[in-house]
């Protein structure tokens, strides 16, 4: 039985009406313990994809939307800030260009956090990394990486996040891998960058790393490069690598080794819309390209509500990268174009060994072939 009673014109209520708020409350509770909370393999699958749109959206837009924050500043009370940085820009200008020589973390930096990308993506298991020969610390290495994909999705996390174990399998070796010279003049993104072991993919810096930076590095390049990133496409082994060069003559100048390396799986991580030869798209793609250093891919991956669902986050398919044999190379200060081509066939020859070793094991046929164009 409930008291009620009148005060000040309000009606107020005691015993009854407290009952039966707490009977309110303890049924709401009832409920909420009754409810299915999320289990772990959902908790895990949800941290699978923040981490994956968090790495998206950094390689996409931190450096556009740190740009577009810095310069808006400048208009406001804030303007010390774009102004210090723009000091510091000015002052570390050509860090990149010796390797980010400083700006790797002596600590487990955001690229490089052991266990903080065990959730990168949802095919990373042990075997991602599989090492088919040793690579000795005394000397220096180009890794050539193949396929170029859509965002590199191998090499960034087999050589960059350590997530794979490559400090493990090959004790004594540091990697980097190189991008575009480009991302290297965007604010924050470059920093964010080179605290992993980032650096551009040009002579002076690949240099440095093979020359000023002791023995045991080993650079990898992703050689067919925005040409390669048009044509990738599910199923589709080609790669851009027949006038490829470059990277040969420059192991040759640093006596540095060439090691092949494919990433089994790395095409179908999206779906590109590829626009034929000749079309007036390709036209606008490829001259975008020459003037920027990478091509505009039209494409999409699976969405952040389900897997039926479109957006940019790339397909839960598993990737393998196996690192092939070294190919010695001789330190040749001036190689001619003759050596320079009979260590690009050397070079070639291996890759070739090494896809046709391994299709079969990590999801291709024996009639698939390797197409070098």
């Amino acid at each position: 039985m409930s008291d009620v009673f009148t005060l000040s014109g309000k009606t107020v209520c005691t015993a009854g009406c407290s009952m039966s708020s707490r009977a309110s409350i303890q049924a709401t509770l009832r409920t909420l313990l009754a409810a299915p909370w999320p289990s772990q393999r959902d908790i895990h699958s949800w941290l699978q994809l923040l981490s994956v749109l968090q790495w998206v959206l950094s390689f996409l837009l931190l450096g556009i939307v740190s740009l577009l924050l810095l310069i808006y500043l400048v208009f406001t009370s804030f303007w010390p800030i774009s102004a210090l940085y723009l000091a510091w820009i000015i002052f570390d200008w050509d860090t990149p260009e010796k390797g980010g020589n400083g700006h790797r973390s002596p600590f487990p930096p955001v690229l490089q956090q052991d266990g903080a990308w065990d959730h990168l993506f949802p095919w990373v298991h042990p075997s991602m990394l599989v090492k088919t020969h040793d690579l000795s610390p005394s000397h220096n290495y180009i890794i050539g990486s193949h396929p170029h994909g859509i965002l590199c999705v191998g090499a960034f996390c087999n050589f960059i996040t350590g997530s794979t174990g490559f400090g493990e399998m090959f004790p004594g070796i540091r990697p980097f891998l190189t991008t575009l010279a480009g991302n290297f003049r965007l604010p924050v993104f470059r920093e964010y960058l080179m605290s992993g072991g980032l650096c551009p993919v040009t002579r002076r810096a690949i240099g440095y790393l093979l020359s000023k930076n002791g023995t045991g590095n080993a650079v990898a390049i992703v050689i067919g490069g925005a040409a390669e990133s048009l044509s990738c496409r599910p199923g589709i082994t080609t790669l851009t690598l027949k006038n490829r060069k470059g990277f040969v003559r420059l192991a040759l100048q640093h006596g540095a080794h060439l090691v092949p390396s494919f990433s089994f799986g790395e095409n179908d991580l999206f779906r590109q819309v590829v626009f034929e030869e000749g079309s007036w798209m390709r036209s606008i793609q490829q001259r975008f390209q020459k003037m920027m250093g990478f091509a505009p891919c039209v494409f999409y991956g699976r969405g952040l509500t389900s897997i039926q669902s479109r957006g940019f986050l790339p397909y839960a398919k598993p990737i393998t990268t196996v690192v092939g044999e070294p190919v010695t190379v001789p330190k040749i200060e001036d190689p001619s174009r003759e050596v320079v081509d009979m260590y690009h066939e050397m070079y070639i020859h291996s890759l070739l060994k090494l896809f046709n070793e391994n299709k079969t094991k990590y999801g291709l046929s024996e009639m698939d072939e390797l197409h070098i164009l």
